[in-house]
């Protein structure tokens, strides 16, 4: 049961804002569970919950403006301009690519729909960037803990939790 319980925490933390499929998967696997289910659970959470962004953004828009305005901010004109700038010079891949690790994929997928990006778009370069960084930190945490655990003996920290119940 407690495997079920680490796989589902996986998942979720994939599908919070902010964590990311960057950060979840060398959590995931430095705690001792295999990279591979770690790397798509994580995928399928981040994913789904970028994906169901895309499809209620409007809604998301008008919630956004809502609380703006509740709050008796604007988004300044030197905040835009710069985002205009970052758009124009890197467009919609670059902007999906270096999301996850400077501002966050679903932050990425607000800016990208407020920069004219269209839903298809979207989705298509926001999907590659995920698959794309799920596959590089699952290799990466694979091998990087693997010699860690290796050279220390140790099988990861949730490992010992499970193994002791």
């Amino acid at each position: 049961m407690n495997i079920v319980l680490a796989y589902a925490i996986i998942f979720l933390l994939g599908a919070t804002p902010f964590f990311e499929v960057v950060g979840v998967i060398p959590v995931g696997v430095a705690a001792g569970l295999p990279a591979l289910p770690v790397a798509i659970l994580a995928f399928l959470g981040n994913i789904l919950t970028l994906w169901l962004l895309i499809l209620l953004m409007d809604r998301v828009k008008r919630w956004l403006q809502r609380r703006q305005e509740k709050k008796g901010k604007e988004v300044s004109e030197k905040k835009q301009k710069r985002a205009e700038e970052i758009w124009k010079k890197y467009g919609l891949p670059g902007l999906t690519f270096v999301s996850p690790f400077l501002i966050g994929s679903h932050l990425g997928v607000i800016l990208a729909m407020s920069f004219g990006g269209t839903r298809k778009q979207i989705m298509f370069w926001i999907t590659v960037s995920v698959i794309f960084w799920a596959v590089v930190m699952g290799i990466i945490s694979y091998f990087g803990f693997d010699l860690l655990f290796n050279q220390t003996g140790q099988e990861g920290f949730l490992k010992n939790l499970i193994d002791t119940e």
